[in-house]
């Protein structure tokens, strides 16, 4: 009888791995050191964690502003209501284009206080005086959309802005006319998640806070009602 398979066939079958039975003379030791490297990589690469659940924030908001901001302004269904569109937190870099390591611990505090690796910005422009040429890095920017949105403001309102030192409120005068709001931080320590120690430089960022409302006055009631404290 002719056999089942020829020379061909057996190497391709062998060259598919070994079957799920595989032979108890595998030293396991060496397997893992093989895999190791691989899983310390993919450790550095990994996405930050996914957010689950919903906000405390933005059951808040459905639930206690929503209402509130109907009787308000008198509007006509809950879908003209100003929400939250995004959240742009800044850091500026200057020094930069001196030392370039700057933009680096920048960019690991940022991703530490968003939980988003942020996006490296760069001049649009170049500026002689400055010894700025077009394209050089001049700073990192993260754009928060979402659940991160309402978990970032909601650390930001309640546990941030109460640790700054003789904290008064911030400005009501920040915003530009169409219902946005930007604020400055002076130093990303007050941040539970930066240490100290650790720092290489005090820096400071700005929060733009993107609303869909239409005037500042409808913008700034939406903040107050979300818990923002601005100073009377």
């Amino acid at each position: 009888m002719a056999e089942k398979g020829s020379g061909k066939d057996k190497g391709k079958t062998a060259a598919k791995g070994p079957a799920k039975g595989a032979p108890k003379g595998v030293d396991k030791k060496a397997a893992k050191a093989a895999v190791a490297p691989a899983a310390k990589g993919a450790e550095k690469s990994s996405p930050p964690p996914v957010l689950k659940g919903t906000p405390r924030l933005k059951d808040y908001y459905r639930d206690e502003c929503v209402p509130q901001m109907m009787q308000e302004f008198r509007y006509k269904s809950p879908m003209q209501v100003p929400r939250l569109k995004k959240v742009v937190v800044n850091i500026g870099l200057g020094e930069a284009i001196q030392n370039i390591k700057l933009l680096d611990s920048a960019s690991a505090e940022l991703t530490a206080v968003t939980g988003q690796k942020p996006v490296v910005t760069r001049a649009k422009k170049s500026i002689a005086a400055f010894k700025l040429r077009e394209g050089m890095p001049i700073g990192c920017m993260v754009t928060l959309r979402r659940g991160r949105m309402y978990y970032f403001l909601d650390k930001l309102m309640n546990v941030v802005l109460p640790r700054v030192r003789d904290f008064r409120g911030v400005s009501e005068k920040a915003f530009d006319g169409r219902g946005n709001y930007t604020l400055g931080i002076k130093e990303q320590i007050i941040f539970p998640e930066i240490e100290y120690d650790q720092m290489d430089k005090v820096r400071g960022m700005n929060i733009t806070i993107v609303t869909s409302a239409p005037t500042d006055e409808e913008g700034k009631f939406l903040l107050k009602l979300l818990g923002m404290p601005f100073r009377r």
